[in-house]
């Protein structure tokens, strides 16, 4: 109720401001909204551990973290590509180059969604990682798909979504036939069982410090393990310290609380203009994109199913289509529910949506302002042509992702050219100056001597 009000509120106020053309007003009108949502100043938590950040930076780059040794964390979360991989769906183990061009390994197939950009990771408002909320935070802990058999130590769900991507053989691991690694060396991850996570994690650690520990490892790697965690002898190493190091890294570098929006919020009414102020009456108004995009990170961290485009492989069992939420809680109800993505720096973080369907990011605010539509006239030209017969059209998939639209989006929304304008004008003030450029983040060699990129 008190959204809905909000809403008629800003409706009211802002027809006032735009007929009177008065800034001062705009200014009041806005305030008032942002304070009525609790919009407040991000509070970034960064690592103040030099060395652990420093560990965590070679981890992310070094390809001696997948199964064949041919993938990196950073193949599909790339600074250069602003913390994705640029394509719609992921190209895991066995493919080749990166972003645009990176190419399918022989027999190989698309990861199953889009790569989610690791920005504002280290925010507290963070409780949930993944599309489908396979990793979250509760009051009593972490939920994840390892269940009572964590590691103990972790620092958060940011570190504990890592262990699951090294144990995936789609994204890292490799499959049973990837017997060898690039090198030539054995895949010695690839036979053990799927779920069977600590000895996959101990094999991971194995490459590294060596098994047992501190014989046999990688000399840099040793030397950084020990400079990290200096009260910590080898032989208590384990992968918790390693998924630590690497969240630590995203957290201290893909941190930015400095966008003309966060500017705004802190007091400063010449940080945004005219427009981008109109934007953002819009946003929390008349388009509703806060009823699920809301706090300071603006995501909800819930599921809702928002008629988006099936593309690609699928996932699991039901594969040629992705059930989203409803895979994890096996609830009917939650079929086709995916996570409220955050929207900071969204403008960098094409593709959008849970499958990269959508390539421009009016496309997809032109989504949800009339989702069934949308869906049933979706374009698949707009997609790498590789990928436009993996649109999942048949009728009867369509059918059952409009079962359960979500029903705040289940009224078209029309906007005028000039609202919808400002409204993206708005979304563009989310891009802090510092996150267009990160090319320097890329280390130019890693301990294991295998390339950073190929």
């Amino acid at each position: 109720m008190r959204i809905i009000v909000l809403a008629l509120l800003n409706v009211i106020l802002l027809t006032s401001c735009l007929r009177e053309n008065n800034p001062e007003m705009i200014d009041k009108t806005l305030r008032h909204t942002l304070s009525s949502a609790k919009i407040e100043v991000l509070k970034p938590e960064v690592s103040k551990n030099a060395k652990i950040v420093k560990l965590g930076q070679k981890l992310m780059f070094d390809k001696i973290l997948s199964g064949r040794k041919d993938i990196s964390c950073a193949t599909c979360h790339n600074p250069m590509l602003h913390t994705g991989d640029g394509i719609s769906l992921s190209i895991g183990v066995g493919g080749k180059g990166f972003g645009a061009s990176r190419v399918l390994g022989k027999g190989r197939n698309y990861n199953s969604r889009n790569a989610i950009d690791i920005f504002n990771r280290g925010i507290s408002e963070f409780t949930t990682f993944n599309w489908d909320g396979s990793i979250y935070k509760t009051e009593k802990g972490l939920e994840t798909p390892a269940s009572d058999k964590l590691p103990p130590g972790l620092i958060g769900p940011l570190a504990a979504q890592h262990l699951f991507e090294l144990a995936s053989r789609q994204s890292m691991r490799g499959y049973v036939n990837d017997i060898r690694a690039v090198d030539g060396t054995p895949n010695e991850l690839a036979g053990i069982e799927d779920v069977d996570f600590q000895k996959i994690w101990r094999s991971y650690m194995a490459r590294l410090i060596g098994e047992p520990p501190g014989k046999g490892g990688i000399p840099e790697y040793m030397e950084l393990f020990k400079a990290a965690y200096p009260d910590i002898s080898i032989d208590k190493l384990g992968i918790q310290h390693l998924v630590n190091a690497l969240a630590a890294w995203e957290i201290s570098t893909w941190t930015y609380s400095r966008s003309p929006f966060d500017l705004y919020i802190e007091g400063d009414n010449d940080a945004l203009n005219r427009s981008q102020k109109r934007g953002a009456l819009v946003f929390y108004g008349k388009a509703k994109c806060y009823e699920c995009h809301k706090g300071s990170i603006m995501s909800d961290m819930d599921y809702h199913n928002i008629a988006e485009p099936q593309v690609g492989p699928g996932v699991g069992n039901e594969s040629p289509i992705d059930l989203g939420r409803g895979r994890i809680t096996k609830k009917s109800e939650d079929n086709f529910k995916f996570r409220t993505p955050p929207l900071r720096n969204v403008t960098l973080t094409g593709p959008w949506m849970h499958s990269g369907s959508y390539t421009t990011l009016i496309g997809v605010v032109k989504h949800h302002l009339d989702p069934v539509n949308s869906l049933k006239n979706y374009d698949p030209n707009q997609l790498d042509p590789r990928l436009r017969d993996m649109v999942r059209k048949e009728e009867v998939i369509q059918a059952g992702v409009l079962k359960n639209v979500d029903s705040t989006l289940s009224a078209p929304i029309s906007l005028s050219d000039q609202e919808l304008s400002d409204l993206m004008n708005f979304l563009d003030s989310l891009t802090d100056p510092d996150a267009l450029d990160q090319n320097n983040q890329v280390p130019d060699k890693v301990p294991s001597g295998l390339p950073v990129y190929d």
